[in-house]
């Protein structure tokens, strides 16, 4: 699963917004098949770009890679280098000051947020051959987004969108009413707020966690874990929901996946 990577860990000032960063290089043309992770990502294309077929879209060479709800068969035709900024669900808003709802089941050119700091950092990184540099030089930009960006609101809904996202993970069946319990918001402001910080609503992203924490179970079973097991310790209802519910972010039963590929959390995992 990391042949070809190299992960970065953040620091410590960065830890709450990021989760990692990573490398990925080819000298051959690649193909592969991903999941909704459930983190946005702000990609760096040094070489070919990726192209997604279900959206008909090849990446620009600086992306903002939103939540999505469906997998992906993406491709590059050349060789690949690319750096990639993972954040936590609910951390991109802290940097880039607009709602992350509009980068949902898009990939967006980073060039179209018009955003100065971001073209003058993007075109360091690609001037810069030394890979690790240009995290040092991510960094520096994310540090001086946080100064520039930070208001005593956007740090709030953060921190309150956080502590809602942890009880997910934890329990992904929490209803919304106690969610927004949690986040000390009404129901009404509070999917509006999550909407804006996390780029999907609750109930759907619900469903990305238990998507993903059903792919750790499967990744780290050290004896055979049955569906029903699977589907009680993920918040699935029964074991032919959580069998749905994986179908229709997969495309493949639990089963048939274990068959082409060995199950895998990036949600759920983190490298670093």
């Amino acid at each position: 699963m990391t042949e070809g990577f190299k992960f970065y860990k953040p620091c410590q000032f960065l830890q709450d917004y990021v989760r990692y960063y990573w490398i990925f290089e080819s000298n051959q043309p690649i193909k592969t098949y991903t999941f909704p992770i459930g983190c946005p990502q702000l990609i760096f294309h040094k070489k070919s770009a990726l192209y997604i077929p279900e959206l008909n879209t090849n990446q620009d060479r600086l992306t903002i890679s939103g939540q999505v709800n469906f997998s992906s068969h993406i491709s590059a035709k050349d060789s690949v280098e690319m750096i990639v900024v993972v954040f936590h669900p609910y951390a991109m808003s802290a940097f880039l000051n607009i709602p992350i709802s509009l980068f949902y089941n898009q990939e967006v050119s980073g060039y179209g947020l018009e955003n100065k700091n971001l073209n003058c950092l993007t075109t360091r990184v690609f001037d810069c051959e030394d890979n690790d540099l240009c995290i040092n030089l991510i960094e520096q930009w994310l540090l001086s987004q946080l100064r520039t960006n930070s208001t005593t609101k956007r740090e709030a809904d953060i921190n309150r969108i956080a502590a809602v996202v942890h009880q997910m993970y934890s329990t992904p069946n929490t209803p919304i009413s106690e969610l927004a319990s949690i986040a000390c918001l009404s129901k009404k402001q509070f999917e509006r707020i999550f909407l804006a910080t996390v780029g999907m609503n609750p109930k759907e992203y619900a469903r990305i966690v238990r998507f993903q924490k059903s792919l750790k179970l499967m990744q780290n079973q050290t004896e055979n874990i049955s569906q029903a097991q699977i589907a009680y310790q993920c918040g699935y209802s029964d074991q032919s929901h959580f069998i749905r519910e994986f179908r229709e972010l997969s495309r493949y039963t639990p089963l048939s996946l274990t068959k082409i590929c060995k199950p895998y959390s990036d949600l759920f995992t983190t490298p670093v």
